[in-house]
């Protein structure tokens, strides 16, 4: 992959796992994206060392030295531009974004979830999901808009609710996923396979692979004719 490969912030506020799995894919010259910088609202984010130990370029912009959340957000914009980003994916970034924030980085502005979407948003989500009874658990990378969990999906990873589970071991399952998926929704996007269009995901000349792909993930299990 050339000198075009996409330019990604990350924003964290805490360990950055999903940073360190969206890191490692970025490491190989073919993956179509590159890391450009780490921002975090908080100095102690554990995910601030691991960014620079990969060389990567960290920015600490405590949202505890602003007014407002708009000021804040204003501030982690600005960051986000001087890095020259084309996109933003938030990882474990515990802050309600202002509407101004996903507007003027609507379309380009990137969330993995630890639920299956619409269920579920919010935090918490593996308690309730046991709570609930459901048998099927998982991760959501989507869009993100002005309301929260509820942008576009690009794609969603499947776990199964193991009978035994208690939320150390369900989330254990689910943050594997998350670490599968957000690399591969990432590539999607940055390939211009995926893209927001008018509040919807559109889905471009994607190859039988890609399909297969965010199939698996979903969960779902070709059989012998249906495999591309």
């Amino acid at each position: 992959m050339s000198q075009d490969r996409k330019r990604i912030a990350i924003l964290i506020s805490g360990r950055g796992t999903n940073m360190r799995a969206l890191i490692s894919a970025a490491l190989d010259p073919a993956f179509p994206a590159r890391i450009v910088g780490v921002l975090s609202n908080r100095p102690d984010a554990a995910g601030l060392a691991t960014a620079e130990d990969f060389g990567i370029p960290t920015h600490v912009i405590p949202h505890r030295d602003y007014d407002s959340r708009a000021e804040h957000d204003a501030a982690m914009s600005a960051a986000i531009k001087e890095l020259d980003a084309d996109f933003v994916c938030l990882a474990g970034y515990m802050r309600l974004l202002s509407a101004d924030f996903v507007q003027k980085w609507e379309g380009r502005l990137l969330n993995v979830h630890p639920a299956l979407l619409p269920s579920f948003k919010g935090i918490n989500t593996h308690a309730r999901a046991l709570a609930s009874g459901v048998r099927v658990h998982g991760a959501t990378v989507h869009f993100v808009t002005e309301d929260m969990d509820d942008g576009p999906i690009i794609a969603q990873g499947a776990v199964p609710v193991l009978l035994h589970d208690g939320e150390e071991t369900l989330s254990k399952r689910v943050l594997q996923m998350e670490h599968h998926l957000y690399p591969l929704a990432l590539r999607l996007v940055a390939e211009g396979k995926v893209s927001m269009r008018e509040g919807y995901t559109h889905f471009s000349n994607l190859t039988a692979e890609d399909e297969a792909a965010l199939l698996a993930s979903a969960g779902e299990k070709l059989g012998p004719a249906e495999q591309p």
